[in-house]
Formats: C-alpha cells, structure tokens, sequence
C-alpha cells in the first residue's frame, strides 16, 4: 500500500507547480516578522519630563534644575521625568525641597520620534506598566490563536483560515491607527496576534502537506524563516522614514492587500481533503499540478488507498494527557517545553530590548533582523551535517554565554557590546527555527501534531514575559541580558538529555519514544528497550521505568 508522498510524487517535487507554492506561500509570512515587532518604534518610551507650564508664561527665565530634581538611569544624571519640585507662589516664586508628580502631563522630545503611542496617551510613570502590557496582550492573543488555529483549520480546511487569518492581519492593523484609546488599541492588537499566528501557523501546515521530501525541509527551514526576517528587516526601514505610530502601522497593514490574488494560485491541501473524504478534490488538485508541471497524471489518483491515507484520523483517539502518559514522552514534552519557553522569552525580549541598546535604534533594529539571515542559514547547514543533539545546545549555550559576557564589556566599548548582542541573536533566531524540525521529529504521529501545537503554545509564556524583561532595559541595560543569558544556557544543558533523531525512522506510536540519555539512567539496547516497552503497554502500565 502506498503513501501519500509516494501517490502525490507523479507530479513531480520541484516542478513550476512547487516553485509557485515555494513563493507564494513564503512570502506570505512577511507581514507576520513585523506585525508583532513594530512595538519596538509604536510603543517605544521617547525622553521626557514634567510639563511647567509656568516656564513659557512667565516673564522671567527660570532655570529647570530649580524645578526638576535630578535621576540616575543607565549610569547618567538626567533630569528626573516623574516628578518637580513643590511650587511655592507668593511675593516671589520659590520651590521646596519635597516633589510631586507631573500635575500638568508631560513634555517628550521628538528627537526621534513625532508621537508614540506612549506620548499619545501619557504611558510613563504611574501608567509605565502599560507600554510593556500592550505587547503583553498581543502574545496573549498569540495564546489563543496557537489554541484555535489548529482546531479550526482542521475543521474547515488550511486554504479558508489561511486567507481569513491574513484579512484579520490586515483589517486590525488599520484599525488599530484608528483607535482613540488605549483600551481599544489593545483589543484589535490582540486580535491582531490571533491573526498573526493562525497565519503563520497555516502557512507552513499548508507547504508541509503540499510539498515533499527535500523540498519541504528547505520550505520549512529557509522559505517561511527567510521571509519572516525580510518583514522584520523591512520593519526599521518604514520607521525610520514614517515617524508617527499611526501612520507607521497603516504602511504596514496596506501590503496585506497585495495578497489578494494569491486566492487563484495557492489550493486546498489534498491530505486535509482526503481526511474530510473529498477524494475527488483531491484528485482535482493533483491533476491541476500535474498538468502545471507538463506530466499526464494517471485515471484514477488514489482509488482504494483513500482509506488508507485517512490514517491520520487515528489521532483522535488521542488527547494531551497522552504526552505525559509514559516515562519517556513524559521527560521529551517537559524538556521540549522549558526549550521553547526559553527560547521564546530570550528571542522576543532581545527583539524588543533594541531600543535600549547603544547606538541609532532603527540601525540596531535592522542589524538584528539581518542577523537571523544567518541564523537560519547556519541551521540549515548544521541540520544537513551535524547531529541534533549537538546542533541545538551548541547555539544554545553560545549564544547565552556571549549575552553574559555584556556584563564585562565597559560602557565605552559600544560597538563591541552591540556586536556581541547581534552574535547572540543570531545563535537564538538559528535555535529558535531548529525547534520547529527537532520537535517533529521527536514525537511519534499518533500525537505529533498535538505535541507540536502544545509545545508551542506553551511558547507564549516566554514572549508573554519577554516585553517586561526588556522593559528592565529601560533602568538597567544588563539586567535583561543576565537573565537570558542565564535561562538559555541552563536550557541548553538540558537539551542535552534530548535524544538523537538524524537520519532515523520516526515513531509512529508512544512505546516507540526514545528515552533520554542521562548517564545515571540504565539504557537497554534498542531491541530489549522496544520489547520491554511493548510488554509493558499491553499490560496497560502508564508509566515505562527505564
């Protein structure tokens, strides 16, 4: 009995049918590298201090230092932005030596930017923790849609939620330049990350089911990542000609309509129609590939195989518990887990600490979405030639260690400290790609698709995290660093446990998981191992001692 890869194979694997997919379905997942990332101008928190409006009214000059005290932040006095002096009127203008907050607003400097949406709604201060809230929700949104998208793409196929979900991008992102509060721009920024995800998510379902074999690794590792980065590195480049945050997000938002004619190019994956019992869809479709790419496909596709490839269905009888239900998925799910969290957390909150950095920020911005270019690339190469086990804690325990070092960089050395930053995110964009491949690759199918959506969903928790952990930036510019580097570096240790899956068959069910190699641990030979795990599952024991 044939497979699905072996049926579909007639058409070919790089013909022009593919090469369009390739593209189309890669460039789709530009908009999704600046979406979330535009935060880092939209929300950004320019220099500013308290509003006396007596300055400009009065008619003789008064020094600042006499109304405003003084602040240390980063190493630098600088005149303190929440609070002034308590004013004294009587035959003369005096102050005391008790303050006061800014009773009169703000005065931001618009050096860099002409508004924000920190000037526009006065988010310093007391209402500081809103900025860092504002990206917060977007990843709670990320959550919900990681939660959802799966569910109902499943439901009612990868082709509808994946242009439903890019409408949402776009719709959102124009609504929330029209927003007149700060409540409101939150609610559409959280249905903008539903979007965001569903989208991306839907993207690489779609090129992984219609795609196969090599090509579908190099979608998976380069197509989607290098076109993710392109948004991102385009997203500095819109900033720093448009200065406002309102019409900074419509220039972001307006692309979406670009992809409008994708609609007639891009099909409904054959394996979810084949799942939903469409076989002559299915069948259409590959026809339509084949003649795309000059092959006579044969009279019947796939004729009595339909059932088989309805396999996937198995599935159901499966639900989340099954990740934890023997000893060795059970240590693969938590270690999986704490890798996507701190993975997560260190690569969005190194995104979003970028105008803490030294130097021009939309230059910083720019050089760190170049950076993951490389990053992706140099995964590629070590997943082609190095071991998983080595690939993931070696960018892993690099990158952590290089964020350590900051610590001992003097202040002067700017160049070199931002030079170590663009190392180190590199090592994490690289990582953070790799985890995609590693965890597929670690589970068996009968729960893989569970596994992957759980493992990151669980994800969220650390970019949830991250906007705070940059926000620390604001105060204490190594702050941020110490604790990335630390968690990553813990992480990457972990990972070594992580067994090695290159070039070998993958599980298909959970008594074939491997266990993690820990030298306190006894290891049985692979053939003992399966034997003894097999008896124990027929015996119906949840829990295999190794």
């Amino acid at each position: 009995m044939r497979d699905y890869e072996e049926i579909i194979s007639i058409i070919g694997e790089w013909g022009p049918f593919q090469k369009l997919l390739f593209l189309f379905l890669s460039l789709s997942s530009i908009p999704n590298g600046y979406v979330g990332m535009a935060m880092i101008f939209v929300a950004d928190i320019p220099a500013h201090r308290c509003r006396i409006p007596w300055l400009n009214s009065s008619s003789f000059s008064l020094d600042l230092n006499h109304s405003i005290p003084l602040q240390e932040l980063k190493g630098e006095i600088i005149l303190s932005r929440c609070t002034l002096f308590k004013r004294h009127v009587g035959s003369a203008i005096s102050f005391a030596n008790e303050t006061e907050g800014c009773l009169d607003g703000w005065e931001f400097s618009k050096d860099q930017y002409t508004s924000t949406i920190v000037t526009e709604w006065d988010l310093v201060c007391d209402e500081a923790w809103k900025a860092p809230f504002t990206v917060t929700l977007f990843f709670l949104g990320v959550v919900t849609g990681s939660f959802f998208s799966g569910i109902i793409s499943d439901r009612y196929g990868r082709r509808l939620i994946f242009f439903a979900t890019m409408a949402v991008q776009t719709i959102f992102g124009l609504l929330q330049a029209a927003s007149n509060s700060w409540e409101m721009f939150c609610v559409f920024y959280f249905i903008s990350g539903m979007g965001q995800i569903a989208n991306y998510c839907t993207a690489f379902i779609l090129g992984s089911e219609l795609l196969i074999r090599n090509v579908r690794i190099n979608y998976g590792l380069l197509g989607v990542p290098f076109s993710y980065a392109l948004g991102y590195t385009a997203l500095p480049i819109f900033a720093w000609f448009i200065r406002s945050w309102r019409y900074l997000l419509i220039a972001l938002a307006l692309p979406g309509f670009l992809y409008i004619p994708l609609w007639w190019f891009i099909p409904e994956s054959p394996r979810w129609l084949l799942s939903h019992g469409r076989v002559k869809e299915a069948e259409d479709i590959i026809r339509a590939a084949a003649k795309k790419n000059g092959i006579t496909p044969p009279d019947v596709i796939f004729g009595q195989e339909s059932d088989k490839l309805m396999e996937h269905k198995t599935q159901d009888m499966y639900t989340w518990l099954d990740l934890v239900k023997t000893t060795n998925i059970r240590n693969i799910t938590v270690i999986v887990i704490a890798v996507w969290i701190v993975i997560s957390m260190t690569y969005y909150g190194m995104s979003l600490n970028t105008p803490n950095m030294d130097g021009d920020p939309y230059l910083n911005c720019l050089v760190a979405a170049s950076t993951e270019f490389l990053g992706y690339g140099f995964i590629w190469v070590f997943v082609r030639y190095l071991p998983r086990r080595v690939t993931l804690p070696t960018t892993m325990i690099m990158s952590g260690a290089l964020l350590l070092l900051l610590n001992f960089i003097p202040d002067d050395q700017h160049t070199l400290s931002v030079t170590l930053v663009m190392i180190g995110k590199t090592g994490v964009a690289g990582a953070f790609g790799f985890l995609y491949l590693y965890s597929t690759e670690l589970f068996p199918t009968v729960v893989r698709n569970m596994a992957l959506g759980a493992t990151s969903m669980s994800s969220r928790i650390g970019s949830t995290v991250s906007p705070y952990i940059a926000y620390m930036g604001t105060y204490n510019k190594i702050l941020p660093y110490i604790i990335m580097g630390v968690s990553t570096i813990l992480t990457g240790v972990l990972t070594l446990l992580l067994p090695e899956t290159k070039g070998e068959k993958l599980p298909e069910f959970i008594h074939q998981v491997k266990p993690i190699r820990c030298i306190c641990m006894k290891q049985y030979p692979v053939k003992d191992q399966r034997q003894k795990e097999n008896t124990q599952m027929e015996n119906g024991e949840d829990n295999i001692q190794e």
